[in-house]
């Protein structure tokens, strides 16, 4: 038996945090950062972008631009969590792992380069494809292994990294005006999964079912937890629907409250309010989940996302004080459900299939989230402004809760 590891239920979990699961931790952490960095850059400068590469072209051209190189990044996200889920599970958690950061630092380098927004397009459908796997592998890895008395807060501390990643990219912008000197930050994550290869072991637990799969005696199989893969997917694709519809528009939304303004100082705040909320979110989400239950607290997420949508779209027509909290508390909401959803989730389903059936539920909602991210542009003619355009696409927050309610505990 491998020291300081013991079997139960078919599980091999550490029994206390030592030096390597800190080591692993940061690595994690640093991928989720880097992978919020690399999300959300591109919505920061998307108006400046776009308009840099098409140069004199009417709003209507710039909108459906922009919906493209959106739309294709989520695209590419789930087809890299649903991909590297099975590789997780094939391969390894570690080699998937330093693959995936190294994948979405070298594509967002190459967006530095890109002459034209079909390159864009590409570049960011790959570099979606690795941050996906990233967070499918590195929340699957944690969860398995992690000592279950603190797991839910290390889990939850470990979602926050996104939201600090988020944060980053307001601030990037708030002090890198040019859009292809930002872009240049990919190379700290490619050079983090280049190290990450040399510096992380395979995890037992996945040493163990991996072994378990070559004689035959897996636990489970995706045939048999369908069920939960279609409740697991449904509750975070409603989540992820939401939120990448808001976190993708809401920049170009607040330039639109402005009218004396270029907007640039209004739009990187925002993005920091959408990280800096969600951060703390995702940081007291496992105290959260502790005291509620993950069940009634998602409850709670959910229903309160879908309240202070309404406010914040419905009742804003300037940029104001009241603008800034509403986004806050938003972002807050939004941080604590990643945290709960990202405990609950991988723990519905056996170590042989984890990463793969967490890849799904992860990630099948991509499809329609890039789907819904396309049409909020698309529809804001239509529905007469972007406050519309997206309070009704944060009608999918009742759907979610809608299957909290009649989902099971995870073990």
């Amino acid at each position: 038996m491998v020291p300081g590891i013991k079997i139960d239920r078919d599980k091999v979990i550490a029994e206390k945090i030592n030096s390597y699961l800190w080591l692993l931790f940061i690595i994690c952490f640093l991928g989720n950062v880097l992978g919020g960095t690399a999300s959300t850059l591109i919505s920061v400068y998307l108006p400046v972008l776009v308009k840099d590469i098409l140069g004199l072209v009417d709003d209507n051209q710039v909108n459906r631009v922009s919906s493209y190189i959106s739309a294709f990044y989520l695209i590419g996200w789930a087809v890299g969590g649903l991909t590297f889920g099975v590789l997780g599970d094939r391969i390894g958690r570690v080699r998937s792992l330093a693959l995936s950061i190294a994948m979405y630092g070298l594509f967002t380098l190459l967006i530095a380069f890109a002459s034209s927004w079909e390159l864009i397009v590409v570049f960011r459908f790959f570099c979606g494809f690795g941050v996906g796997g990233m967070l499918v592998i590195n929340t699957t890895l944690l969860s398995e292994i992690w000592p279950e008395r603190t797991r839910a807060i290390f889990i939850g501390v470990l979602s926050i990294g996104f939201p600090v990643g988020i944060f980053s990219s307001g601030a990037i912008n708030f002090f890198v005006s040019n859009w292809r000197q930002a872009f240049m930050t990919g190379m700290i994550p490619l050079a983090l999964g280049i190290i990450s290869i040399g510096l992380l072991q395979e995890s037992a637990i996945w040493k163990v079912s991996h072994a378990q799969r070559k004689e035959n005696k897996s636990s489970g199989t995706i045939g048999t937890h369908r069920g939960d893969i279609v409740n697991g997917s449904i509750i975070f694709g409603s989540m992820l629907i939401g939120l990448w519809a808001i976190f993708s528009w809401v920049p170009t939304w607040v330039q639109t409250l402005l009218t004396n303004s270029e907007g640039q100082s209004e739009r990187s705040l925002s993005m920091m309010l959408l990280g800096a909320g969600g951060l703390t979110g995702g940081f007291f989400s496992g105290w959260f989940a502790n005291a509620l239950g993950t069940r009634k607290a998602m409850q709670l997420c959910f229903a309160g996302c879908f309240i202070i949508s309404f406010l914040l779209f419905k009742l804003n027509s300037v940029f104001t004080i009241v603008t800034i909290i509403e986004i806050a508390l938003l972002a807050f909401m939004f941080g604590i459900s990643q945290g709960l959803l990202s405990v609950y989730i991988p723990l519905l389903f056996p170590v042989n299939i984890r990463a793969t059936a967490t890849g799904l539920c992860f990630n099948v909602g991509r499809f329609f989230t890039a789907i819904a991210v396309f049409f909020v542009g698309a529809l804001v003619t239509t529905l007469g402004g972007y406050s519309n355009s997206l309070f009704v696409f944060s009608a999918v927050f009742l759907v979610g809760l809608l299957f909290i309610v009649f989902s099971k505990k995870a073990d």
